[in-house]
């Protein structure tokens, strides 16, 4: 193992006064509390569908500068409405980017969605009743997502991350002094189907877009105002072949100024080698120079096996002595009956700073949540045509940032936990927290952080930077798995908090609930189900935290899309597919309006 040695007290001294003039900057922000939520997705038109459809929401806070918060969402804004053509059909308008940004500047408390210049649909209205009419998207229209896609042959493609870290000053050493840089991961596909016209190989990469946010010549203001060029050129970080789709990426910066590795930047995803399916393995991808340019190594086997090697939904951290921590999902392989996914937690670790990877070792044993849809093929956590789930990690690790100093380095770890019953009331799915004190070497036994009445989905963690404060959120369904369409299914977003000491970590306690919402209300573009995404997210500091989820509180359910639905389920035909514009609610509550709602809340 390499010796790591920290950074000077000096130097961490002054940075701790430069972080203690920034945290001032977000009293007014805590004050606010008391408003509750939040929509963060402020940008969209709530009233037609797609366009009001957004999901799997990204955050995160800037450790020097709090007041700074940024969010990514998948999100429909630029699409054509469902009218363009048949008006049955709802699609994602070929060559339009759909990950949205979103910007705070007082801790969370309210958002700004900026309107950039791009290829956009949004003003392709279409003419009901009327399937002969067409879009021809504006290439210098209104965007409510990253900018520069279309101008590098590029379109956002949505599963939005973002990770702040320390800029790299003229000498090349990174340094909180310089200032803090916004990174943006996303799924990036082509945007010509020429491929000589094609700016990587391959069905999908990692892309990762760059904004300076603060030190000498920052952008900020230039992007809440939407000036494209705020933000850097879109960079692949993947190492693309012509049959490989990059998927599920998580974007770390190493931001613990104690770390010998400090300012290194981190993707994992799964490169899935046949254009979407097996084999898959997990890939983590290395900047040592802000973004600029990356180098990509394997993690793990790549081969599907009945030994159980197929793996899934991977995240990265880093602790404050610049130990690279890669959890992700796989097969225990003690257990040889498919499907292969969520059957364990496993962790990689590196040492060098993501040179070189040890054998990742299983964590935790999982009961993988859901059951499997007939619908859609896959498993769904509310019912049949319903929110789509797994069992996938998410982590945190209190490592002292931005200084580093006198960090535990505890790591937390959440997951959904199964089974998923039918029909009937419990037992119910748990959001099982477990903890570890010595870089993943033991853990703590898992606690159930939902109290008995929740079915928690898609669990997300955070910890302050030093060790204290725990938060969970994630998305509360009331009713159990139903394999009937017809019922409501109704659910909200909620935030847990524990308080983790010399005893251990304390009972976890509601620190908000959300408005509730009819899941059914929700829908891919397809119509034939649900959609809420694959994830939520949670970032804290010493202070505070930021949650935010899907929600469904302004969607709404629509007769003849549940009984489409249904009859997908049961076979009927003839089964004519709805239109959606003319058939369902459009007013206070739309159908298909999911939304991301956040809140701000404190230890």
């Amino acid at each position: 193992m390499r010796k790591l040695t920290a950074t000077p007290r000096r130097a961490l001294a002054v940075l701790a006064g430069i972080v203690s003039a920034s945290v001032v900057l977000t009293s007014a922000a805590l004050a606010m509390h008391a408003f509750g939520d939040r929509e963060v997705t402020v940008g969209s038109n709530d009233l037609v569908f797609s366009q009001n459809k957004q999901n799997e929401p990204g955050v995160a806070i800037n450790p020097i500068a709090p007041n700074i918060v940024a969010a990514g969402a998948n999100d429909n804004i630029d699409l054509e409405p469902c009218n363009v053509g048949a008006d049955n059909t709802c699609p994602f308008t070929p060559g339009v980017g759909v990950s949205g940004v979103q910007l705070s500047m007082n801790g969370g408390a309210s958002w700004v969605q900026p309107t950039y210049t791009g290829y956009s649909a949004r003003d392709c209205i279409g003419v009901a009743g009327t399937a002969t009419d067409t879009c021809t998207p504006d290439p210098n229209g209104e965007i409510g997502t990253l900018p520069n896609y279309f101008e590098n042959g590029l379109v956002s493609n949505g599963d939005p991350i973002v990770a702040f870290g320390p800029r790299r000053g003229a000498n090349g050493l990174f340094s909180w002094q310089n200032g803090s840089r916004l990174y943006y991961a996303n799924i990036a596909t082509n945007f010509s189907s020429e491929r000589d016209e094609q700016g990587f190989k391959g069905a999908g990469a990692i892309a990762v877009s760059r904004l300076d946010v603060t030190g000498a010549g920052n952008r900020l203001r230039d992007a809440l105002a939407g000036v494209n060029d705020a933000w850097k050129d879109p960079v692949i970080a993947t190492k693309q072949n012509a049959a490989l789709f990059s998927d599920k990426e998580v974007i770390w910066a190493d931001n613990a100024a104690s770390s010998p590795f400090f300012g290194n930047v981190y993707v994992c995803n799964v490169a899935f080698r046949s254009v979407g399916g097996a084999p898959e393995p997990v890939v983590l991808s290395r900047s040592t120079d802000a973004g600029e340019t990356w180098e990509t190594r394997q993690l793990t086997s790549a081969a599907n096996t009945r030994l159980g090697q197929g793996r899934q939904g991977c995240t990265v951290r880093t602790d404050s002595a610049g130990v690279v921590y890669v959890f992700f999902s796989s097969a225990d392989k003690k257990k040889d009956n498919p499907p292969f996914f969520d059957s364990a937690q496993l962790l990689a670790r590196s040492f060098d700073g993501g040179r070189t990877f040890e054998r990742p070792f299983k964590v935790a044993d999982v009961e993988e949540c859901g059951r499997l849809d007939p619908v859609q093929g896959r498993f769904t956590f509310d019912g049949v045509a319903g929110a789509r789930t797994n069992s996938f990690p998410s982590v945190d690790i209190a490592n002292g940032a931005p200084t580093g100093a006198n960090a535990p380095d505890t790591i937390v770890l959440t997951w959904c936990d199964g089974p998923t019953p039918s029909n009937t009331a419990g037992p119910n799915e748990q959001a099982l927290v477990q903890a570890s004190a010595d870089k993943g070497e033991s853990w703590t036994a898992p606690v159930n952080a939902a109290p008995a009445g929740d079915r928690p989905d898609f669990p997300a963690i955070a910890i302050s930077p030093d060790g204290t404060d725990v938060y969970l959120t994630y998305m509360n369904f009331f009713q159990p798995w139903q394999s009937s369409v017809l019922a409501p299914r109704t659910m909200e977003g909620v935030v847990r908090y524990a308080l983790l000491g010399g005893t251990g970590l304390g009972a976890f306690v509601d620190k908000h609930r959300g408005e509730d919402g009819d899941a059914r209300g929700s829908t891919t573009n397809s119509l034939a189900a649900e959609f809420l995404g694959d994830y939520n997210w949670v970032s804290a500091t010493n202070s505070f935290a930021v949650a935010v989820w899907n929600d469904v509180r302004d969607a709404a359910s629509c007769a003849v899309i549940n009984t489409y639905r249904q009859n997908l389920v049961t076979g009927t035909t003839p089964n004519p597919r709805p239109a959606p514009q003319q058939q369902c609610p459009v007013g206070a509550d739309t159908f298909g309006n999911s939304d991301i709602y956040g809140t701000v809340v404190t230890p």
